[in-house]
Protein backbone atom coordinates (compact mmCIF):
# COMPACT_ATOMS: atom_id res chain seq x y z
CA UNK A 1 0.00 0.00 0.00
CA UNK A 2 1.53 3.69 -1.23
CA UNK A 3 1.75 5.96 2.03
CA UNK A 4 -0.49 8.43 2.38
CA UNK A 5 -0.08 12.10 0.31
CA UNK A 6 1.51 14.64 2.61
CA UNK A 7 -0.79 17.59 3.59
CA UNK A 8 -0.62 21.51 3.31
CA UNK A 9 -0.68 22.96 6.91
CA UNK A 10 -4.24 24.52 7.64
CA UNK A 11 -7.70 23.00 7.83
CA UNK A 12 -9.43 20.79 5.28
CA UNK A 13 -11.65 23.43 4.48
CA UNK A 14 -9.71 25.98 4.29
CA UNK A 15 -9.91 26.86 0.60
CA UNK A 16 -13.35 25.82 0.49
CA UNK A 17 -13.76 29.09 3.30
CA UNK A 18 -11.75 31.55 1.44
CA UNK A 19 -13.56 30.74 -2.52
CA UNK A 20 -16.74 31.30 -0.48
CA UNK A 21 -15.62 34.62 1.27
CA UNK A 22 -14.04 35.67 -2.24
CA UNK A 23 -17.81 35.08 -3.82
CA UNK A 24 -19.65 37.08 -1.45
CA UNK A 25 -17.75 39.97 0.55
CA UNK A 26 -16.49 43.03 -0.79
CA UNK A 27 -13.07 43.54 -0.74
CA UNK A 28 -12.98 45.98 2.54
CA UNK A 29 -14.60 43.31 4.40
CA UNK A 30 -12.41 40.35 2.95
CA UNK A 31 -9.33 42.20 3.14
CA UNK A 32 -9.12 42.12 6.88
CA UNK A 33 -10.85 38.66 7.45
CA UNK A 34 -7.73 37.42 5.03
CA UNK A 35 -4.91 39.79 7.57
CA UNK A 36 -7.16 37.86 10.71
CA UNK A 37 -6.36 34.78 8.75
CA UNK A 38 -2.34 35.31 8.31
CA UNK A 39 -2.48 36.11 12.19
CA UNK A 40 -4.56 32.95 13.00
CA UNK A 41 -1.84 31.05 10.94
CA UNK A 42 1.24 32.65 12.61
CA UNK A 43 -0.35 31.85 15.82
CA UNK A 44 -0.84 27.90 15.36
CA UNK A 45 1.71 27.02 12.88
CA UNK A 46 4.97 27.73 15.56
CA UNK A 47 7.32 25.90 13.46
CA UNK A 48 6.57 27.36 10.02
CA UNK A 49 7.09 31.23 12.05
CA UNK A 50 10.74 29.62 13.49
CA UNK A 51 11.47 29.01 9.62
CA UNK A 52 10.40 32.17 8.87
CA UNK A 53 11.70 34.77 11.24
CA UNK A 54 15.34 32.57 10.59
CA UNK A 55 14.98 33.84 6.94
CA UNK A 56 14.15 36.92 7.23
CA UNK A 57 16.70 37.61 9.43
CA UNK A 58 18.99 36.39 7.07
CA UNK A 59 18.08 38.27 4.62
CA UNK A 60 17.98 41.34 6.20
CA UNK A 61 20.73 40.81 8.17
CA UNK A 62 19.01 41.97 11.56
CA UNK A 63 16.54 40.21 14.15
CA UNK A 64 12.87 39.86 11.97
CA UNK A 65 9.72 40.96 14.00
CA UNK A 66 6.68 39.38 14.56
CA UNK A 67 4.80 42.22 12.03
CA UNK A 68 7.25 41.05 9.39
CA UNK A 69 6.52 37.42 9.94
CA UNK A 70 3.00 38.51 9.32
CA UNK A 71 3.70 40.12 6.24
CA UNK A 72 5.58 37.38 5.14
CA UNK A 73 2.72 35.16 6.26
CA UNK A 74 -0.04 37.21 4.17
CA UNK A 75 1.84 37.48 1.49
CA UNK A 76 1.71 33.96 1.29
CA UNK A 77 -2.40 33.54 1.62
CA UNK A 78 -2.77 36.47 -1.10
CA UNK A 79 -0.67 34.04 -3.36
CA UNK A 80 -3.17 31.52 -2.58
CA UNK A 81 -6.10 33.50 -3.46
CA UNK A 82 -4.64 34.99 -6.66
CA UNK A 83 -4.28 31.05 -7.52
CA UNK A 84 -7.72 30.53 -6.77
CA UNK A 85 -9.12 33.88 -8.56
CA UNK A 86 -6.85 32.88 -11.78
CA UNK A 87 -8.24 29.31 -11.45
CA UNK A 88 -12.17 30.30 -11.14
CA UNK A 89 -11.46 32.52 -14.84
CA UNK A 90 -9.98 35.74 -13.44
CA UNK A 91 -7.74 37.22 -16.56
CA UNK A 92 -3.84 37.37 -15.04
CA UNK A 93 -1.14 38.00 -17.60
CA UNK A 94 2.49 37.09 -17.48
CA UNK A 95 4.97 39.62 -19.25
CA UNK A 96 8.27 39.77 -19.77
CA UNK A 97 10.73 42.18 -18.34
CA UNK A 98 13.87 43.43 -20.16
CA UNK A 99 16.32 41.02 -18.60
CA UNK A 100 13.98 38.19 -18.78
CA UNK A 101 16.35 37.67 -22.48
CA UNK A 102 16.83 33.77 -21.77
CA UNK A 103 12.62 33.26 -21.59
CA UNK A 104 12.10 36.04 -24.95
CA UNK A 105 14.65 33.94 -26.38
CA UNK A 106 12.48 31.01 -25.78
CA UNK A 107 9.48 31.89 -27.08
CA UNK A 108 10.76 33.53 -30.21
CA UNK A 109 12.53 30.61 -31.39
CA UNK A 110 10.17 28.02 -30.11
CA UNK A 111 11.00 24.40 -29.02
CA UNK A 112 11.03 22.77 -25.57
CA UNK A 113 13.20 23.75 -22.40
CA UNK A 114 13.91 23.06 -18.66
CA UNK A 115 12.34 25.80 -16.73
CA UNK A 116 14.28 25.79 -13.53
CA UNK A 117 11.39 27.47 -11.29
CA UNK A 118 11.86 28.78 -7.08
CA UNK A 119 9.16 29.68 -4.58
CA UNK A 120 9.17 33.32 -5.24
CA UNK A 121 6.26 35.67 -6.00
CA UNK A 122 3.95 34.29 -8.64
CA UNK A 123 6.64 31.64 -9.99
CA UNK A 124 4.13 29.05 -9.14
CA UNK A 125 1.61 30.86 -11.84
CA UNK A 126 4.36 31.03 -14.83
CA UNK A 127 3.72 27.34 -16.24
CA UNK A 128 0.01 27.83 -16.49
CA UNK A 129 0.51 31.40 -18.12
CA UNK A 130 3.04 29.78 -20.58
CA UNK A 131 0.59 27.15 -21.75
CA UNK A 132 -2.39 29.45 -21.90
CA UNK A 133 -1.09 32.48 -23.36
CA UNK A 134 1.73 30.97 -25.84
CA UNK A 135 0.35 27.66 -26.29
CA UNK A 136 2.96 25.99 -25.50
CA UNK A 137 2.93 22.38 -23.82
CA UNK A 138 4.24 22.30 -20.46
CA UNK A 139 5.08 19.20 -18.03
CA UNK A 140 4.92 20.54 -14.45
CA UNK A 141 7.21 18.77 -11.84
CA UNK A 142 5.07 18.68 -8.40
CA UNK A 143 4.50 17.46 -5.05
CA UNK A 144 1.21 15.56 -4.43
CA UNK A 145 -0.21 16.65 -1.50
CA UNK A 146 -3.67 15.66 0.03
CA UNK A 147 -5.07 18.76 0.61
CA UNK A 148 -3.76 20.88 -3.00
CA UNK A 149 -7.27 21.90 -3.57
CA UNK A 150 -6.15 25.21 -6.22
CA UNK A 151 -3.64 22.87 -8.12
CA UNK A 152 -6.43 20.65 -8.69
CA UNK A 153 -9.10 23.39 -10.29
CA UNK A 154 -5.49 25.30 -11.99
CA UNK A 155 -4.88 22.09 -13.65
CA UNK A 156 -8.28 21.30 -14.97
CA UNK A 157 -8.78 24.58 -16.09
CA UNK A 158 -5.35 24.47 -17.68
CA UNK A 159 -5.60 21.10 -18.79
CA UNK A 160 -5.24 21.62 -22.62
CA UNK A 161 -1.67 22.75 -22.62
CA UNK A 162 -0.74 21.40 -19.14
CA UNK A 163 -0.11 17.71 -17.26
CA UNK A 164 1.76 17.21 -13.77
CA UNK A 165 4.62 14.83 -12.97
CA UNK A 166 4.55 13.77 -9.50
CA UNK A 167 7.81 13.78 -7.85
CA UNK A 168 6.26 11.85 -5.07
CA UNK A 169 5.57 8.90 -7.12
CA UNK A 170 9.45 7.98 -7.68
CA UNK A 171 8.75 4.61 -9.69
CA UNK A 172 7.21 6.61 -12.45
CA UNK A 173 9.54 9.75 -12.27
CA UNK A 174 12.23 8.85 -14.64
CA UNK A 175 10.15 7.80 -17.37
CA UNK A 176 7.53 10.43 -16.85
CA UNK A 177 10.42 12.66 -17.31
CA UNK A 178 12.03 10.87 -20.32
CA UNK A 179 8.17 10.87 -21.83
CA UNK A 180 7.46 14.20 -21.67
CA UNK A 181 10.55 15.41 -23.24
CA UNK A 182 10.05 12.81 -25.95
CA UNK A 183 6.77 14.86 -26.18
CA UNK A 184 8.80 17.75 -27.04
CA UNK A 185 7.07 19.29 -24.09
CA UNK A 186 8.71 22.28 -21.40
CA UNK A 187 9.64 20.56 -18.85
CA UNK A 188 9.23 23.24 -15.26
CA UNK A 189 10.82 21.96 -11.76
CA UNK A 190 11.29 23.99 -8.93
CA UNK A 191 15.61 24.49 -8.25
CA UNK A 192 15.22 26.02 -4.58
CA UNK A 193 14.18 22.82 -2.15
CA UNK A 194 16.11 19.75 -1.53
CA UNK A 195 13.19 17.47 -0.98
CA UNK A 196 13.00 15.02 -3.91
CA UNK A 197 16.53 16.37 -5.99
CA UNK A 198 19.47 13.52 -6.96
CA UNK A 199 21.84 15.88 -7.51
CA UNK A 200 23.12 18.63 -5.14
CA UNK A 201 25.74 21.40 -5.74
CA UNK A 202 26.85 23.89 -3.52
CA UNK A 203 26.53 28.12 -4.41
CA UNK A 204 26.36 31.23 -2.80
CA UNK A 205 23.32 32.55 -0.98
CA UNK A 206 22.23 34.59 2.23
CA UNK A 207 26.22 34.76 3.25
CA UNK A 208 26.57 31.43 3.14
CA UNK A 209 27.53 28.30 0.40
CA UNK A 210 24.15 26.42 0.68
CA UNK A 211 23.05 23.20 -1.08
CA UNK A 212 20.94 23.66 -3.93
CA UNK A 213 19.30 21.06 -6.78
CA UNK A 214 21.31 20.60 -9.22
CA UNK A 215 19.38 17.78 -11.12
CA UNK A 216 17.79 20.01 -13.92
CA UNK A 217 21.57 20.84 -15.54
CA UNK A 218 22.20 17.12 -16.01
CA UNK A 219 18.65 16.51 -17.40
CA UNK A 220 19.93 19.09 -19.70
CA UNK A 221 22.84 16.93 -20.71
CA UNK A 222 21.20 13.65 -20.81
CA UNK A 223 18.28 14.94 -23.00
CA UNK A 224 20.18 18.04 -24.84
CA UNK A 225 17.94 20.53 -23.96
CA UNK A 226 18.10 24.27 -22.71
CA UNK A 227 17.76 25.37 -19.31
CA UNK A 228 16.15 28.79 -18.44
CA UNK A 229 15.39 30.07 -14.72
CA UNK A 230 12.41 32.09 -14.16
CA UNK A 231 10.84 33.74 -11.57
CA UNK A 232 7.16 35.80 -11.61
CA UNK A 233 7.22 38.98 -9.79
CA UNK A 234 3.60 40.93 -8.42
CA UNK A 235 3.42 43.66 -10.77
CA UNK A 236 -0.33 44.95 -9.91
CA UNK A 237 -3.79 43.82 -10.63
CA UNK A 238 -3.84 41.08 -13.33
CA UNK A 239 -0.37 41.02 -14.10
CA UNK A 240 2.97 39.44 -13.46
CA UNK A 241 6.50 40.58 -14.28
CA UNK A 242 8.47 37.38 -15.41
CA UNK A 243 12.68 37.67 -14.84
CA UNK A 244 14.44 34.82 -16.60
CA UNK A 245 18.24 34.20 -16.70
CA UNK A 246 19.55 33.41 -20.26
CA UNK A 247 19.44 30.10 -21.63
CA UNK A 248 21.89 27.91 -20.59
CA UNK A 249 22.44 25.12 -23.76
CA UNK A 250 24.72 22.36 -23.53
CA UNK A 251 27.37 21.90 -26.52
CA UNK A 252 30.02 19.40 -27.44
CA UNK A 253 32.34 20.02 -25.04
CA UNK A 254 32.18 17.40 -22.35
CA UNK A 255 30.48 16.69 -19.41
CA UNK A 256 32.76 18.38 -17.10
CA UNK A 257 32.77 21.84 -19.35
CA UNK A 258 28.80 21.87 -19.52
CA UNK A 259 28.29 21.40 -15.64
CA UNK A 260 31.31 24.16 -14.90
CA UNK A 261 28.81 26.68 -17.46
CA UNK A 262 25.87 25.13 -15.47
CA UNK A 263 27.49 26.34 -12.37
CA UNK A 264 28.18 29.83 -13.28
CA UNK A 265 24.89 29.43 -15.13
CA UNK A 266 22.69 28.93 -11.82
CA UNK A 267 25.12 30.87 -9.38
CA UNK A 268 24.74 34.30 -11.51
CA UNK A 269 20.56 33.92 -11.31
CA UNK A 270 20.82 33.02 -7.66
CA UNK A 271 22.49 36.39 -7.48
CA UNK A 272 20.31 38.41 -8.68
CA UNK A 273 17.24 36.43 -7.29
CA UNK A 274 19.14 37.07 -3.71
CA UNK A 275 19.08 40.71 -4.74
CA UNK A 276 15.18 40.79 -6.01
CA UNK A 277 14.56 39.06 -2.10
CA UNK A 278 16.47 41.48 -0.52
CA UNK A 279 14.42 44.18 -1.92
CA UNK A 280 10.78 42.44 -1.13
CA UNK A 281 12.08 39.91 1.07
CA UNK A 282 8.66 37.98 1.87
CA UNK A 283 8.36 37.23 -1.81
CA UNK A 284 10.07 33.62 -1.20
CA UNK A 285 7.49 31.42 0.49
CA UNK A 286 9.86 29.08 2.27
CA UNK A 287 8.93 28.05 5.50
CA UNK A 288 11.27 25.19 5.96
CA UNK A 289 14.55 25.27 7.44
CA UNK A 290 17.42 27.52 4.96
CA UNK A 291 19.01 25.11 2.98
CA UNK A 292 22.01 23.46 4.23
CA UNK A 293 25.26 25.53 5.05
CA UNK A 294 28.15 22.58 2.75
CA UNK A 295 30.55 21.28 4.72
Amino acid sequence: MKPAAPRNPGPRWGFQFIRGCDAVLPEFLFRPVRQLGAWIALAVMPEQRAHSRAYLTAITGRPSSLRASFRHFFAFEEFLLLRLRVAQGQPHRGELTPEAVGFRELLDKGGPALLGTFHVGHSDLTGFLLGRQEHRRVFMVRQRVGNSHDTDILGARFAEWLTFIWVNEAENLLFALKEAISAGGSVAMKCDRLEFSAKTEAFEFLGARRLFPFTIYHLALIFDRPVVLCVGLPAGPGLTNVESSPLFRPDGAGKAANLARARIHFQEFLTRLEGMLRAQPELWFNYLPLNPVAP
